[in-house]
């Protein structure tokens, strides 16, 4: 990686690294809507299944760790440091006024569908019709092993963070709605931490090291309590309906081919029986 990536302080760069493709799912939408909407989906379900929730830390020494202050020549051997321990690319480099920069890498952990503009094609959208001055939405699933290394600089925050992956795959929701954290592995135990909005991701790497399971970032909705439902236009939360109903009639329909069977086994158990 050359030194001319280290003069964008303020404007991260962008390598492609998604540890999965999106797969196609289904769609939906009605014309009379005043806002087109398409949702593909790339899991079954709109809901994430009921895990082992992660060990929720609100300070700990990864945090202290990352706020402090290094003089230049601390910088220079931490960095040093840093890059004997990695076998790629992804070296970290100093400026000349003792900022530093590298790459990070953010896992996507959504629930919940993201949404972008439509391809534009001549003014029409991707089934041959003219917007016509209506508002056009894709909506879909990310993978939820999907990954992304940003080349950063210490002075982006995990703010800029956010938007810059929003603005990366031109994703229009707001980014209030999204969150950075911070995952370890410490003792068999998960610790994760939401990150503030000024804090700087690139100083806590180089302040841990390389090492993902000592630090990872990690990409998840902003969660602040219950769904605010509300903050959802009228067609997502139709199509929200619609995948539901979807999860509704396939979930029934388990439960009635099980108890078939379970019938049907019990029944022959009773006819090969002798009574008595």
């Amino acid at each position: 990686m050359s030194n001319a990536a280290s003069s964008s302080d303020k404007s991260p760069s962008f390598e492609n690294t998604w540890g999965s493709s999106a797969s196609s799912g289904y769609c939906s939408g009605e014309e009379t809507d005043p806002e087109f909407e398409q949702f593909f989906t790339a899991r079954t379900s709109f809901f994430p299944k009921t895990k082992k929730p992660d060990l929720i830390v609100k300070k700990d020494e990864q945090t202290e760790c990352g706020k402090q202050e290094f003089t230049s020549a601390a910088i220079q051997q931490k960095v040093k440091e840093y890059n004997s321990q990695i076998n790629s690319n992804l070296f970290m480099n100093v400026n000349k006024d003792s900022s530093y920069t590298g790459f990070i890498k953010v896992q996507f952990k959504l629930a919940r569908p993201v949404s972008v503009p439509p391809p534009k094609k001549g003014g029409h959208d991707a089934g041959g019709r003219k917007s016509g001055g209506v508002k056009r939405r894709t909506s879909f699933y990310l993978p939820k092993d999907a990954s992304k290394h940003l080349h950063i600089s210490s002075r982006t925050s995990s703010r800029e963070v956010i938007e810059a992956l929003l603005k990366k795959f031109t994703v229009v929701d707001n980014p209030a709605k999204f969150a950075l954290f911070e995952r370890s592995e410490r003792h068999e135990q998960v610790y994760v931490r939401k990150l503030s909005d000024n804090e700087r991701p690139l100083r806590l790497r180089l302040s841990t090291g390389p090492n993902e399971k000592v630090l990872s970032f990690v990409l998840k909705e902003n969660e602040t309590g219950e769904v605010n439902w509300h903050a959802f236009s009228f067609p997502e939360l139709k199509n929200f309906v619609r995948m539901l109903q979807r999860e509704e009639e396939e979930h029934v329909k388990q439960i009635v081919q099980r108890y078939a069977l379970a019938r049907t086994k019990l029944q022959e158990t009773l006819a090969g029986s002798t009574p008595g």
